[in-house]
């Protein structure tokens, strides 16, 4: 194997494999980054089992071959190098690194000990544009449940339609759900792991991106990279269901004006294990309160209100979560009374939806 590349190309390309490169893998292997010099790139994969990434970079290839490097060495050691032209050359194991007056030689790792990728037989293809997928993961990922004891909740559930796909997210306290539109020519259900879709996030450009479903994993295809992740098993709630109520209050309040004073009032309610904010809706105002062993705090936001008058809690957080991904200077909160959940929309953007549920206070009362 001998090749040359510039620094600024190895280590781009370094940094993307390393996102499945798990640092607490206890297989030597997984701890290396696989380089598979081809006729025209320079391939880099890296995988922990559960996610792979395959990157290709451009370079100029003199001898193919291909060599396990240990990602956290061969990182550190292209960082530090000059900003020009590397020269590496694989004898056996032996890898030889030049680049202007520096030269390192170090071991490598047999390719042949390294995971293969998933074998691809009829998959499902989807297009999109990368900046809408950016969106949707953006709106959704952190909604997940970090119980691995209810591995369905931990991922993002891809609801592939024909005229739409639906990203949905849920940890038991909140739904957090955006809607693409989308021309399909079938219709199927994938969870697909929050870690994943962090993954994908970070590299996500401009243009397209192309989704290739097949037994058990889920590929995104971008210009220069593929990222394969495992599907998750198992039967999504059926989401629908929560979300459909009438709504017997409906607030329109400014977004920045709620969102700025949740994060005062949440700095009393986070010395609360429950993070408990109460919201009064009442004539033209939302009152927000906490009240903690170290002191209260208050806060009043102009609002319109339809239909009934309505006293609610909930943890702050949860409410700031659903607030920060909405892009809409101005939104609408659905309720329909004080036990059940709040339903946050979006004034001009019907894709998104953001549910969350109220905290019951002590004696069963909200008011």
């Amino acid at each position: 194997m001998k090749l040359k590349i510039s620094q600024k190309e190895l280590l781009k390309h370094i940094n993307i494999a390393q996102k499945a490169v798990s640092s607490r893998t206890t297989i030597q292997i997984l701890e290396g980054i696989l380089f598979i010099a081809e006729e025209n790139c320079l391939r880099l994969v890296a995988t922990d089992l559960e996610l792979i990434v395959d990157t290709r970079a451009n370079c100029e290839i003199y001898e193919k071959g291909q060599i396990v490097i240990n990602s956290s060495m061969i990182g550190n050691i292209i960082r530090k190098l000059p900003d020009d032209d590397i020269y590496i050359e694989v004898d056996d194991n032996n890898i030889n690194i030049k680049c202007l007056s520096t030269e390192f030689n170090i071991q490598g790792q047999d390719s042949n000990e390294f995971p293969s990728l998933p074998y691809i037989d009829k998959d499902v293809k989807l297009t999109l544009e990368q900046s809408e997928l950016r969106d949707s993961i953006r709106k959704t990922s952190f909604a997940t449940s970090m119980d691995q004891t209810r591995p369905d909740l931990t991922g993002v559930l891809f609801n592939i339609m024909n005229d739409r796909i639906e990203f949905v997210a849920l940890d038991g306290y909140r739904v957090s759900l955006d809607c693409m539109s989308n021309v399909s020519e079938f219709e199927m259900k994938a969870i697909v792991p929050a870690r994943a879709l962090n993954e994908v996030y970070k590299i996500l450009e401009e243009g397209e991106i192309t989704l290739n479903i097949i037994t058990g994993n889920i590929i995104f295809k971008l210009e220069n990279t593929d990222v394969y992740s495992r599907l998750i098993d198992g039967q999504y709630i059926d989401y629908n269901q929560v979300m459909k109520q009438d709504f017997s209050t409906v607030v329109t309040i400014e977004k920045r004006a709620l969102q700025m004073a949740l994060e005062r009032a949440s700095l009393m309610a986070k010395e609360d294990k429950a993070n408990l904010v109460k919201l009064d809706f009442s004539g033209n105002e939302l009152h927000i309160s906490s009240n903690t062993d170290i002191g209260k705090v208050d806060e009043y936001v102009k609002c319109e209100i339809g239909g009934e008058d309505l006293k609610i809690a909930f943890n702050a957080k949860y409410l700031l979560d659903g607030l920060k991904v909405i892009d809409d200077d101005d939104i609408t909160l659905n309720m329909s009374g004080s036990l059940r959940p709040m339903v946050f929309k979006p004034l001009n953007d019907t894709n998104y939806t953001y549910l969350v549920l109220p905290v019951k206070l002590a004696g069963g009362n909200n008011a």
